[in-house]
């Protein structure tokens, strides 16, 4: 089974400092739908594994929840792509979860889900914590330079990918998309064709 893990608020859509809290402000970042779309047609299946501290903060509840993700899938489908399904952590720091990002649990519940092995399994994010996560769990780290990685310069993203053993670092999601179509086309390929894949993070 081919399958992309991917983080939601930064890396699909457009983060927020004040979280995402309404299908309104879900807004998806340039590009990223398409890139989804993209990968499923090339045969990957695409999960999102995402923190939503906001439920537990009380700033959104599960109706509102819900209906991102319905904004999300109708765009998607528009686009002629999908995500199988969603793994959310609803806690914050103070629950002492197993979930919540860098913790790896979101990702073994999917490895869980799919009966898969992670060691091969391509997961992206925006942030450190959602490449340390990826790292737990075994599967292999991707940053992308939007949400919260858009405000680094090119140094800072590549000095917080070289934080984590074996992340590479992307552009965008449409980057990764395109780098891991064509390493499917290329075995053994390590040339990224992102903008700062070719920095040589390893």
């Amino acid at each position: 089974m081919k399958l992309v893990i991917l983080d939601r608020d930064g890396t699909i859509n457009e983060d927020r400092d004040d979280y995402v809290k309404s299908a309104d402000e879900w807004l998806p970042v340039p590009g990223a739908l398409e890139a989804i779309a993209r990968l499923n047609h090339a045969g990957w299946h695409t999960v999102v594994a995402s923190n939503q501290s906001g439920l537990g903060r009380g700033l959104l509840d599960m109706a509102s929840l819900t209906a991102i993700h319905v904004k999300m899938n109708a765009l998607l489908t528009q686009a002629g792509g999908r995500i199988d399904a969603v793994f959310f952590c609803p806690h914050t720091d103070s629950d002492d979860c197993d979930c919540r990002k860098p913790l790896p649990g979101l990702y073994e519940q999917i490895a869980e889900r799919y009966g898969v092995s992670l060691g091969h399994v391509p997961a992206v994010g925006d942030s450190l914590r959602d490449l340390q996560a990826a790292a737990a769990a075994g599967c292999q780290p991707h940053l992308v330079r939007t949400g919260k990685s858009a405000r680094l310069g090119d140094d800072g993203a590549v000095q917080l990918a070289a934080q984590v053993k074996g992340a590479r670092v992307h552009a965008d999601l449409a980057a990764f998309a395109e780098w891991l179509v064509h390493s499917q086309a290329q075995v053994g390929s390590l040339v990224s064709d992102s903008d700062f894949g070719r920095l040589g993070v390893r």
